[in-house]
């Protein structure tokens, strides 16, 4: 009599894809946070709506007495602050983020997909504007440009999309041949319907985790423009502007100064981890 012993116990290629599929504690974190941070940025002001209010008598105050991180050089709640000013260091990020997925996405369809001078000239492109220090040229053209939020996003947004145009190229020449394409060709179907309805879905999962690394990248870069004074204005709620404001008062409160810096910190890399995690898994899951 033929015996299996041992059979059941032997992990085959569904078990082991159940477990890759799971995610491990620090991704679960990772996910948390994230999730904690975006809902702070969107109910942060609803929350604390009088986030600006001073109080001269108690400037630079420690914890305590009602105030969870104390105050400011200027009385206000530094908590009041610190939730209130998500808003505005995320939404950035965000639009940098999500406005060098849709340059990306546009560039590297066309490129991939026509290939030729398309391709030739979109590559040249892109690798001009990665040869330029992203950060550098932004501070240069805030500054010549008189500062500004939305001056800044917008240098960063175009100035990040080339790593989205070259990571959707690859990503579309992988699949042009497949033939899954092939066939749609054959049946005669649009070329823009092939590259939005047929490859494109196929290369989403690769741009989502890429967008979350821009996003995270994206909050240090505008946090450390509000820090040089190139992005909100002074008295309002941003994390870099809060830091550079209250610099001074590390001998007297330094959760004024601390907790924004961790806070940018802590928020980078969960999402960077978050999205280096989400990279991983939809690699390994490609064919």
């Amino acid at each position: 009599m033929t015996t299996r012993t041992g059979t059941a116990a032997r992990p085959g290629p569904g078990n082991r894809s159940a477990r890759r599929a799971l995610p491990g504690p620090l991704t679960t974190v990772c996910a948390v946070l994230t999730a904690l941070m975006v809902a702070t940025a969107v109910a942060g002001q609803w929350v604390f709506p009088e986030w600006n209010r001073q109080d001269l008598m108690s400037t630079g105050a420690m914890p305590g007495d009602g105030h969870l991180l104390g105050t400011d050089e200027l009385g206000r709640d530094v908590w009041h602050m610190l939730v209130a000013g998500a808003r505005s260091t995320l939404a950035g990020a965000a639009l940098v983020a999500v406005g060098s997925m849709v340059i990306g996405n546009l560039l590297g369809l066309t490129a991939g997909y026509f290939g030729g001078i398309t391709d030739t000239a979109v590559r040249r492109l892109a690798d001009l504007l990665l040869a330029l220090p992203a950060l550098l040229v932004t501070i240069v053209v805030a500054g010549i440009g008189g500062g500004g939020y939305a001056l800044a996003v917008g240098v960063l947004v175009v100035l990040t999309s080339p790593g989205d145009v070259r990571l959707v190229r690859s990503a579309v020449l992988e699949q042009r041949h497949r033939p899954y394409v092939e066939a749609a060709e054959t049946l005669g179907l649009p070329t823009w319907t092939i590259m939005a309805r047929h490859i494109w879905p196929n290369v989403l999962p690769v741009v989502v985790a890429n967008t979350m690394l821009n996003f995270a990248g994206a909050i240090v870069a505008l946090s450390s423009l509000s820090f040089l004074g190139l992005g909100v204005p002074p008295g309002a709620p941003d994390w870099g502007r809060m830091l550079a404001e209250n610099r001074t008062l590390l001998y007297d409160n330094p959760s004024a100064a601390l907790a924004p810096a961790v806070a940018v910190i802590v928020c980078a890399v969960a999402v960077n981890l978050l999205g280096d995690r989400l990279f991983e898994h939809f690699s390994d899951r490609r064919p």
